[in-house]
């Protein structure tokens, strides 16, 4: 016959979503006292359980851009990379020492837009 499917109370519903914001879905199974499978095996049955984790991890992520944008905004430059390089694609490319990286000269010519 086997064992009866274990449930979640609101209340324990409730705290995934809080918990979610900080801990991964192991710690909240060992947090509540049940096996990280019997976790998962609930969220995949209860849609309840699912929205409630996912509600919370979006939202912490949401608070943690907002704070980092606000960084990049005001200037702070390890924001600002950190930004473009998971958002925008940037990356850093690693020259080797074997590559010739000789200095090229670049000639600038400052035109006044008047004359012309």
């Amino acid at each position: 016959m086997g064992r009866p499917r274990k449930t979640l109370t609101k209340e324990q519903i409730k705290e995934i979503e809080k918990l979610a914001a900080v801990l991964n879905q192991t710690q909240i199974a060992d947090y509540i006292g049940i096996p990280d499978r019997t976790l998962r095996a609930i969220m995949t049955r209860d849609d309840d359980v699912s929205a409630a984790y996912k509600r919370g991890r979006t939202k912490a992520i949401g608070l943690v851009a907002q704070a980092l944008i606000q960084q990049a905004q005001a200037g702070n430059t390890t924001a600002m990379i950190f930004y473009l390089k998971t958002q925008a694609g940037w990356r850093e490319n690693d020259i080797s020492e074997d590559e010739d990286i000789t200095p090229q000269k670049v000639q600038i010519e400052v035109v006044d837009a008047r004359t012309r």
